[in-house]
């Protein structure tokens, strides 16, 4: 008999599925998509150092979700940190602002996995791309069809859904270790580690492309917070929630450094920096075509699973808010036998489907600064003030070597948004603006804060069931 959790839903994602569900969103089809940019950007091989930066920013990033996510285990993750910390001054303002916001920047990640899907099934059918490797209009439409596919097989109670997402987790694992192992048995240790002269000097190609490459890398790192998003639905929250970061963050970069530098190994850094399709063109030099052809079924596979574990956990976000009736209450719907979201399920799917027309690049930056505004550096503040105003909310887990980790993260998240482009920043700040004015409209309605009084609530203080 599962677990009821306190919103209604069932608590059946033990630690082996939850740390599967982060690794699987992690390593979608993310990194096959942007290590050429990230070679293009640094100019040469000296990419991989990126990857080990973003890294470190992701861990320490993640150690502020694993203290939050232990203490306040509950569906939607941020917003309920953002509630119970930011209560107490604004209201309600920073959790409604922080859904406004997830409501797009959730689809627009699961957007690019559709991206890249529809562009690795390009080297299988060509129909679906132009000739420069780019999604043409009839890849679109196949993009579109892909994503109301995955919406149908999330249409099922959550026991149902991680089972799958399980066997997504294995597809995943062989189709990354394939390019792999494909790339090192024809490595050349000289072309993988070939840094010019003056690579790493004040000013050299490495520091003047480290911004855009750090925001290929950390985008490619997101989705360790997964499981977080499904804290309602997590057995023992206070030990996996915690595991399954720290586990998915070290397992993912792992497989990262080991395929970048396999990739550069095996092919010159100036074709890598052009391929619209890098793990095919690497697999295809060391093996041949059919084997090319093979792998890359296994990696449209793998751009399918991320897509499937990030619908599945983004639909909780809204749901969480509406029970508060902070959002519009159809979200808080649960469909009556499979105790799941319906309304959050169906509406990102379309914000996916309508996200996945736009140019890749363009939708890498929309999301990353819309995450570093209204989720990173708000959860680095909510922490501090959780430990202040709740200082006896029981923390399973407490972050390590407080508080140096959190000051990494926020360092981190600062310099990877002023590494945009401009463009993004202003539409970044401009939806937080017209979110805030959405949310005074709101509260001048329900007559809350600042219409009103605030409703403290501590619905964590008691241990978590």
């Amino acid at each position: 008999m599962p677990q009821q959790g306190q919103s209604g839903l069932e608590r059946q994602i033990g630690p082996w599925q939850a740390t599967a569900i982060n690794m699987t969103q992690m390593c979608g089809v993310g990194p096959l998509l942007t290590i050429p940019f990230m070679v293009a950007d640094v100019g040469g091989p000296q990419a991989v150092f990126g990857w080990i930066i973003g890294a470190i920013i992701a861990l320490a990033d993640g150690l502020i979700w694993a203290e939050l996510g232990a203490s306040l285990p509950g569906a939607g993750g941020t917003y309920i940190y953002l509630r119970e910390a930011f209560q107490y001054r604004t209201g309600r303002l920073m959790p409604f602002l922080f859904v406004w916001t997830a409501i797009l920047y959730i689809p627009l990640t699961m957007a690019t996995g559709v991206i890249g899907l529809v562009q690795y099934l390009g080297a299988l059918w060509p129909a679906v791309v132009a000739g420069d490797g780019t999604v043409n209009t009839f890849g679109h439409v196949v993009g579109i069809v892909i994503t109301g596919f995955v919406v149908v097989l999330l249409y099922r109670k959550v026991g149902d859904t991680t089972r799958i997402t399980t066997v997504f987790f294995g597809v995943m694992l062989v189709s990354i270790l394939a390019v792999i192992v494909a790339a090192y048995s024809h490595f050349n240790g000289a072309m993988a580690f070939d840094y010019a002269p003056g690579t790493f000097a004040a000013g050299g190609p490495f520091f003047t492309g480290l911004g855009a490459g750090l925001v290929l890398a950390v985008y490619d790192y997101l989705g360790y917070n997964t499981s977080s998003y499904l804290g309602a639905e997590v057995r023992q929250p206070g030990r996996t929630l915690p595991r399954s970061i720290v586990l998915s963050i070290v397992g993912i970069m792992c497989l990262y450094l080991l395929l970048q530098v396999g990739i550069l190994g095996v092919l010159p850094w100036q074709d890598v920096a052009k391929s619209s399709s890098i793990a095919t063109l690497a697999v295809s030099t060391a093996w041949g075509s059919t084997a090319a052809d093979i792998v890359t079924v296994l990696i449209v596979v793998t751009a399918f699973a991320s897509v499937f574990a990030g619908l599945l956990a983004g639909s909780r976000v809204p749901y969480e808010a509406a029970r508060d009736k902070l959002f519009l209450p159809q979200f808080a719907r649960l469909h009556p036998r499979g105790h799941f979201p319906t309304v959050g399920l169906l509406v990102m799917g379309v914000i996916t489907a309508v996200g996945s027309l736009l140019p890749l690049t363009v939708v890498i930056n929309a999301l990353t600064t819309a995450i570093v505004l209204v989720q990173a550096l708000a959860q680095a503040a909510a922490l501090i003030v959780l430990r202040r105003r709740q200082p006896t909310l029981p923390r399973p887990y407490k972050m390590w070597l407080f508080p140096l980790p959190l000051i990494v993260a926020v360092a981190g998240w600062v310099f990877v948004y002023l590494s945009t482009d401009t463009v993004s920043i202003v539409l970044s700040v401009v939806w937080v603006i017209v979110g805030a004015v959405a949310f005074l409209i709101y509260a001048r309605a329900e007559r809350v804060w600042p219409f009103g009084p605030k409703e403290i609530r501590e619905e964590y203080l008691s241990p978590a069931p």
